[in-house]
């Protein structure tokens, strides 16, 4: 049944997700109204955004109170929620946020923090503590990327203990919560440890100046985060905005799918 799902949908998700070959390119000959907007627009060209029917954002902490009813109606179709970084932070808005958006029906999702200086199980069992496994409606993040503002941990493990730790992690959160986990990434970080590797991942990367077919070439990639200037009713300052890879029927039965896995429980999510 799962490997079905997973073939209805042409997934780098587990249960669903998306494929850059696949959906990048939509053949919609209309482009999205959206109800928000960016103070600082990018240029993608052909590709932007806006081709892509369901957008969502990412928060935490620094958003501030949240109307999320107006979120809500600001046409948002998911939320990310920082939840826990390294092995001992948890995001004071957490509960709050993933309460709040669980309160107006926005699909959600808990991402963790990842630091490198701390093991990978002490970061997964900080996750697990934390995160209750109703806050992850959608599969659990993990936010690896190069921290160079650090106080406390700029160091840099090579490419080949960073992707054994974040496979671990992975493996961890995916036992627990019968979710494959999403990994975040930044370019930069892509480019010196991930190039080539968790292929069978669902990937949600950050690119801001240009479209990720130029930024990740050959990455197959389910969310785009586009901007950190957007503007959504209900949130004061600048907010990330994301979008999903695929069209607005494969956003429902990828949604569905999850649903599934949840009621049958975490065995259908395993590989």
């Amino acid at each position: 049944m799962f490997r079905l799902l997973a073939a209805l949908l042409a997934t780098s998700l587990l249960a669903s997700g998306c494929s850059a070959v696949s959906y990048d390119f939509m053949s919609t000959g209309s482009i999205r109204k959206t109800k928000f907007h960016d103070t600082d627009p990018q240029d993608f060209g052909r590709n932007h955004p806006d081709r892509h029917p369901v957008h969502g954002i990412d928060i935490s902490k620094w958003n501030g109170d949240i109307d999320w009813q107006a979120v809500k109606r600001a046409d948002v179709s998911f939320v990310f929620i920082k939840a826990t970084e390294g092995k001992d932070m948890v995001d004071p808005a957490f509960e709050t946020n993933w309460r709040s958006a669980a309160a107006v029906g926005l699909p959600h999702a808990p991402y963790h923090f990842y630091y490198f200086c701390s093991s990978a199980d002490e970061q997964a069992d900080w996750f697990i503590a934390n995160v209750p496994k109703a806050a992850s409606v959608l599969p659990p993040v993990v936010d690896v990327e190069w921290n160079h503002a650090s106080k406390t941990c700029r160091t840099r493990p090579p490419a080949s203990s960073i992707r054994a730790e974040l496979q671990h992690f992975m493996d961890r959160l995916e036992a627990y919560y019968g979710k494959r986990p999403i990994i975040y990434t930044s370019v930069d970080f892509h480019r010196d440890n991930l190039v080539g590797s968790f292929e069978d991942r669902p990937f949600w990367v950050r690119s801001v100046a240009a479209h990720p077919e130029k930024t990740y070439q050959g990455r197959r990639w389910s969310f785009w985060q586009y901007t950190s200037t957007g503007v959504i009713p209900g949130i004061r300052g600048g907010t990330d905005i994301n979008v999903f890879a695929g069209s607005r029927k494969d956003w429902t039965d990828w949604l569905a799918a999850l649903n599934q896995v949840d009621a049958a429980g975490p065995t259908l999510a395993s590989r």
